[in-house]
């Protein structure tokens, strides 16, 4: 009996080591029951002689320290192994008990354990505690590490945007406003870095297969192009070098940062020849220069200008992505994309440059089908001036949060800018906000109370709309190829009358936004919608409130002249509607690519050297010569900057004015012989 017990035994610890090697431990590690540690003359009472030393003589414990359990080793199993090791220590621990009672063979854990007591009685004193309390520390930590009271589970670390969404989610991110939208508490203009890639949302409609295929091995062999937040470098680049482009801080005030652009001396050159290229309206020059000089910003700027209108528009944004890495690259380790109180001023031509890149950069994010990565950079284009907004996105950001169904972020703009931005005084956020609640009504997630009330805001909201701004109804039921019905068309409120007589500024705007929204519109359940809160402005019309007249005030006064800001959004727009309402002072403005209609402030930190100014009563001969020689003069001009080049083509000068004075007279001898005369015009002629 007692030789199949010490089998049993010997099966037993064989089977307890099997466990330990998959489980990665070794061998005295595993966590004694309260009563394997036991100080005084009844532990060994039941061992064999030299059965206690078994353990240490097979070098199971190496080191006498490896008893005490190390908090960080505990921190990193996982809890897997954690549920593991505890159906052991329930599967082994009753049958540990009875054999230490019964004197019956132990396991291999107990022995090494027990024969380390008179060896050092301090190890066995630390040991329970290290067993069960770095426990308790263990789960303490995991929760301060999600900061939402719950543990992140192994199969929920696979989805990292889903990670991302439940920390904010638990961090307490939004709040409900008095309307009962769920709003975020973060500042209106916060960009987030991942939602500057397009990929992010590409992944999110495609997946991340469809999207990235097989770029993931090509990106390993591009070693030198650095990392950016704002576009993802491309090997097919030239090799980035510094430029000459620079940022500074110029000033903090109020926790604002104030930063500009600079251009050093090379740089300064370079734009130079850059304006003499565009001067000779010859794109080739363009490229020429950029040949030499690869991410010279306002050149790729007004290449890819050039690219668009003849509709290359991969090569056009591919110019516009590379404008934007090379202005990145120059910025200030302090300059922030996400803090938005990082200001760059529009009257500074160094920053020109980043604003357009960033606007041209949206439009092909719009077009690219990505409304909610270009909704981030208008976010952060409004972010550099929200004050005085130099490209007017305003007239765009409700766009893009419609099409990116970002509905919450819009009302939350049109509650916290209103009382000081009046930004229903713009036909866009006139018309989108309502759409934006009524959309809002829709969903299901919303309560009957928030439900109810988003409709109420909507309707409201709509019907001041229509009757502030009654000349939109109809193009926008002309675009969306809906016929109004008998009451509507024979009304005069919004007839044709309301579109005769709106100013030209505001008939700029209305062109604008319906000639871009008027495909959210089209909606069955919008259009029904729409229809209702016209036939209840119609009969408020009828009735005389005062709000109609109140409107039509406004109306008269304001819009009389649109700000510059606004014609310079109408140029970029490139929509045919909004551009044929431009003012003729607009229109005849030379517009260059790189920096259309500049402010009348400007501040400018460099000038362009002055150019020889030449007569104004040339002859069209003399402008050939000049284009094909520069440094031609007529006799008796005196050029002003005296160069030696000038006077070592005086020479040349003379010899060409000389071949021109005998042009002049080839031409002057030339007499034209006048065609023979018939004597009998009237006669008749005999045919042969």
């Amino acid at each position: 009996r007692r030789r199949s017990r010490e089998e049993g035994a010997e099966a037993g610890s064989m089977s307890q080591r099997a466990l330990r090697r998959l489980r990665g431990e070794q061998r005295g590690q595993e966590p004694l029951e309260p009563g394997g540690l036991l100080l005084g003359p009844e532990e060994g009472a039941g061992e064999e002689p030299g059965r206690g030393r078994r353990g240490p003589e097979r070098g199971g414990l190496s080191n006498l320290y490896e008893l005490i359990t190390n908090e960080e080793l505990e921190d990193d199993l996982g809890p897997k192994e954690e549920r593991a090791e505890s159906r052991l220590n329930e599967q082994d621990g009753t049958g540990n008990n009875e054999e230490a009672e019964t004197g019956e063979p132990e396991s291999d854990g107990q022995r090494a354990g027990k024969d380390t007591q008179p060896q050092d009685q301090t190890v066995t004193k630390l040991q329970p505690a290290s067993t069960n309390k770095p426990r308790k520390k263990k789960k303490k930590r995991k929760n301060k590490r999600t900061a939402a009271g719950e543990t992140l589970e192994d199969d929920d670390l696979e989805d990292i945007d889903s990670i991302l969404e439940k920390m904010e989610d638990s961090c307490g991110l939004s709040y409900e406003t008095k309307s009962g939208v769920i709003a975020d508490s973060r500042p209106l203009l916060y960009v987030e870095h991942r939602n500057l890639n397009p990929e992010t949302e590409l992944k999110r409609y495609f997946g991340a297969r469809a999207v990235l295929g097989d770029q993931r091995p090509r990106q390993r062999q591009r070693q030198y192009i650095r990392s950016t937040w704002l576009t993802a470098p491309k090997n097919t680049w030239p090799r980035y070098s510094k430029t000459g482009i620079a940022m500074r801080l110029l000033e903090t005030r109020r926790g604002v940062q104030h930063f500009t652009f600079e251009h050093h001396r090379e740089y300064q050159q370079v734009q130079f020849r850059f304006l003499d290229a565009v001067e000779s309206l010859d794109p080739n020059n363009i490229v020429l220069l950029l040949q030499m000089n690869p991410y010279h910003v306002d050149s790729l700027l007004q290449l890819s200008e050039v690219c668009r209108m003849q509709e290359d528009q991969e090569m056009a944004r591919d110019l516009v992505e590379r404008a934007l890495y090379s202005l990145e690259c120059a910025f200030h380790p302090v300059f922030s994309l996400t803090s938005g109180t990082c200001r760059l001023d529009y009257r500074r031509p160094e920053n020109r440059a980043f604003y357009l890149s960033l606007f041209k950069h949206m439009i092909f994010l719009e077009k690219r089908g990505c409304p909610r990565t270009a909704l981030e950079f208008c976010k952060l284009l409004l972010s550099l001036d929200p004050e005085n907004d130099p490209l007017c996105v305003l007239l765009l950001i409700d766009l893009l949060s419609l099409r990116a169904r970002e509905y919450a972020f819009l009302t939350r703009m049109f509650q916290e800018w209103e009382g000081h931005r009046n930004l229903s005084q713009l036909p866009n956020f006139a018309f989108s906000v309502p759409l934006a609640y009524f959309l809002l009504s829709q969903q299901e997630e919303l309560s009957e109370v928030e439900l109810s009330q988003a409709r109420e805001r909507a309707a409201h909201l709509l019907q001041h709309a229509l009757i502030m701004f009654p000349s939109v109804l109809m193009p926008l039921l002309d675009r969306c190829s809906v016929q109004p019905d008998s009451r509507v068309t024979s009304h005069s409120f919004f007839g044709l009358q309301a579109q005769i007589s709106q100013p030209p500024a505001l008939n700029q705007l209305v062109s604008l936004y319906v000639g871009r929204t008027h495909s959210l519109w089209k909606d069955p359940a919008i259009m029904a919608w729409l229809e209702t809160n016209v036939h209840e402005v119609l009969q408020r019309v009828d009735t005389s409130e005062p709000v109609v007249e109140e409107f039509a005030q406004k109306r008269k006064v304001r819009y009389q002249s649109a700000p510059r800001n606004i014609s310079r959004h109408v140029i970029l727009s490139e929509l045919k509607e909004a551009t044929a309402a431009l003012p003729l002072e607009v229109t005849s403005q030379s517009v260059m690519g790189f920096d259309p209609l500049p402010p009348l402030d400007s501040i400018t930190s460099y000038t362009r050297p002055e150019r020889t100014n030449h007569p104004s009563n040339e002859s069209t001969l003399s402008l050939f010569f000049r284009s094909l020689l520069p440094n031609f003069t007529l006799q008796g001009e005196v050029r002003q900057d005296g160069d030696e080049e000038a006077r070592a083509g005086q020479d040349l000068n003379q010899g060409v004015n000389r071949l021109m004075a005998a042009m002049r007279d080839m031409l002057a001898n030339i007499q034209f012989q006048e065609p023979p005369r018939d004597e009998n015009p009237d006669g008749d002629a005999d045919w042969d």
